[in-house]
């Protein structure tokens, strides 16, 4: 969990990234890490992924490449060969939180409901995604789990944009906010690395 939490610290927001071609993920990283954000979530969600995390990783030195979307134990497996740094997952089983603490991957894994985030801390989680944050009740739903989970922090992800994660950063059980408006498709495929430092730049201000 501390080393989980230290991530936080390096910026407001950890960018969700789908890498679909390659040769976009070290201009990709770059452009981030020259904006300012230095932690990213490379997803699992497409062919490309793990080559896409080993590459960023041995190419720009200063990111701190995670794997996300991470379901079954295989893939920490996968992800750690890679060279990820951490691990996210959409949801949470003992079997996955297992199989990361076997290969020294440190987990962010998902919960939506107070009955996830009870067995995710039975494992030994406390610092959690919540997933999907907005689809699942987002900031009132973060409010109320305050109270019996003060313990707890909790990075939400999904549905979050540059307008609306000022509210989500403003409360005191999260931490840092999932965004995938950091590497927008478009600009990726035209190549528009100066947008996506903007965007990182702007998403490094943000206050909390």
């Amino acid at each position: 969990m501390d080393s989980l939490l230290k991530l936080a610290d390096h910026g407001p927001v950890i960018p969700v990234i789908v890498i679909e071609d390659l040769a976009h993920a070290v201009p990709l990283a770059q452009a981030l890490v020259a904006g300012g954000v230095r932690v990213l979530e490379v997803t699992l969600r497409s062919k490309v992924a793990l080559q896409a995390i080993e590459a960023m990783a041995r190419a720009v030195p200063e990111a701190i490449v995670g794997a996300g979307t991470l379901r079954v134990p295989r893939d920490a497996q996968d992800a750690k060969a890679a060279g990820a740094a951490f691990a996210v997952s959409p949801g949470f089983t003992p079997e996955l939180s297992a199989a990361c603490r076997h290969v020294d991957l440190p987990l962010l894994p998902g919960v939506s409901t107070a009955s996830e985030v009870m067995q995710a801390n039975d494992h030994g989680h406390r610092f959690l995604k919540l997933f999907p944050a907005t689809a699942v009740g987002g900031l009132a739903l973060l409010k109320g789990l305050a109270g019996p989970f003060p313990d707890v922090a909790f990075c939400p992800t999904g549905g979050i944009s540059v307008e609306t994660a000022p509210q989500f950063l403003a409360l005191p059980n999260v931490r840092v906010c999932g965004g995938s408006w950091l590497s927008p498709k478009d600009a990726l495929q035209a190549g528009d690395w100066s947008r996506i430092t903007r965007l990182a730049q702007e998403a490094s201000r943000l206050p909390r």
